[in-house]
């Protein structure tokens, strides 16, 4: 077994978003002891460290990543899909917006928005690639949600994407229905 530095313990600690006396209560100890242990101060009994390890990884547990928030498989359009194609999956399916993948790779995301804004009377016809958002965020499966609400402050959709294959998709509405 190998045992976790001080600064292993506070990288968690503060990963997982828990002061120090935070973790002291759920561990059992007094917080001024984490402060020492953090510090290098002290080395804890294998018990004490035992607990504060427990503690740390009971709270890990209770982190959302992107994997437990994502739908999947991702409904999307190839870039060289019509409008027309687009609109008519977005009513199918009843979305606003969908992902425009080539090969597994996103390249950007097409919204009713970006639609209803062009003028033109034969829009339908017109490539995805010509009317689509090209930017679009992408996370990883492990993303935690912190980092997924920062990304939808300023994008529609985030991307899950693994290895370099889209393998999900998160939007405001699935962060609020998992927090509801």
């Amino acid at each position: 077994m190998e045992l976790p530095t001080p600064e292993d313990l506070r990288d968690r600690r503060t990963t997982v978003g828990l002061t120090q006396a935070e973790l002291a209560e759920r561990a059992g100890v007094s917080q001024p002891l984490i402060a020492r242990i953090e510090g290098g101060d002290v080395d804890p009994r294998l018990s004490t460290l035992r607990g504060i390890v427990n503690a740390l990884e009971a709270a890990e547990g209770g982190l959302l990543h992107a994997a437990d928030l994502m739908h999947s498989p991702v409904v999307s359009v190839p870039p060289d899909a019509s409008v027309g194609e687009a609109v008519d999956l977005m009513n199918e399916k009843g979305y606003s917006q969908v992902p425009v993948v080539r090969d597994g790779t996103p390249q950007g995301l097409i919204r009713t928005g970006d639609i209803r804004r062009r003028s033109e009377e034969d829009i339908g016809e017109l490539a995805v690639v010509e009317v689509m958002g090209e930017a679009i965020t992408t996370v990883e499966p492990d993303a935690l949600l912190d980092a997924i609400e920062a990304h939808l402050d300023h994008s529609d959709a985030v991307l899950v994407v693994e290895s370099g294959e889209t393998v999900g998709i998160i939007t405001e509405a699935d962060v609020a229905e998992y927090l509801s």
